[in-house]
């Protein structure tokens, strides 16, 4: 399951995404995540999907890699669908026993709920993880909030904060997968067994796996001490980012998009939230 995880992972590429001015994909990430809540219905949401499929594409990403990254929220979104049938009320009884009542509505609201937390974790990885180098975020998050620098908003050091966590997440994996499999090896046992076993179980793993934190933490504050590192004080960027057509071009087909989804959910029938 680990490493089934690719949160955090940049696959290069020389696709259109990848190429798209990383400022132009934090905000197209924004109205897609606009555009995620404003879906109201389903025929809306299924059109989003089908966009976030055509994202994919363009990103020539596999499909295996977006599959992997949804693995990890699979409980997340069986445990939230399962709340959803119980808990939302219609005219259509499907099932009923004792207390518990399922209507059809439910499960239309639960199909839902999937698909757009589905849709949500498949648009920002595209945009945003997969197609956007940490260096590249990082400058781009920089620039984009630069004129809150105006009030004292230390916004170099939060720029850098999000990339490190961001590139750390795979590195934070594979330290945890290693330490799972050294347990494993002399025997520890993490599947099997009570509630209170397997908890347990975890803690050889995370007294190891914060001890390598910290000091992972303290090499790379050495590292950066080292090469004078003094945050956005006289700091230049090697590469300069300047928007082009295809960012324009991008952010016109995100609001025409948009436009499309709002009208779609507006005008149409089917089941709504």
């Amino acid at each position: 399951m680990l490493r089934d995880v690719t949160l955090g992972q940049y696959l290069p590429g020389e696709t259109i995404l990848h190429k798209t001015d990383p400022r132009m994909k934090l905000i197209i990430s924004i109205l897609f995540i606009v555009m995620v809540f404003i879906a109201d219905n389903l025929y809306a949401l299924l059109a989003l999907l089908a966009f976030s499929v055509i994202l994919v594409f363009l990103g020539r990403l596999s499909p295996k890699i977006v599959f992997k990254g949804l693995k990890p929220i699979v409980f997340v979104v069986i445990f939230t669908s399962i709340v959803s049938i119980f808990w939302k009320k219609g005219e259509n009884l499907l099932f009923s026993f004792w207390k518990i009542e399922i209507y059809e509505e439910g499960i239309t609201y639960a199909v839902m709920i999937a698909l757009r937390i589905i849709i949500l974790i498949v648009g920002t990885n595209v945009l945003l993880s997969y197609t956007t180098s940490p260096i590249a975020l990082t400058d781009g998050l920089e620039q984009l909030l630069s004129p809150l620098k105006k009030i004292k908003v230390p916004v170099h050091d939060f720029s850098m904060i999000m990339t490190i966590a961001l590139r750390f997440i795979p590195t934070l994996i594979e330290e945890t997968d290693r330490i799972m499999s050294a347990q494993r090896s002399r025997g520890a046992d993490f599947s099997t067994g009570s509630l209170a076993r397997r908890a347990k179980a975890l803690i050889p793993i995370f007294i190891p796996l914060f001890a390598s934190l910290i000091r992972r933490a303290d090499e790379l504050a050495v590292a950066m001490e080292c090469r004078c590192y003094v945050g956005d004080n006289g700091r230049t960027s090697m590469n300069r980012l300047k928007y082009s057509a295809r960012d324009l071009i991008m952010l016109l087909v995100m609001v025409a998009v948009g436009v499309g989804i709002f009208f779609i959910g507006k005008y149409t029938g089917g089941p709504r939230f």
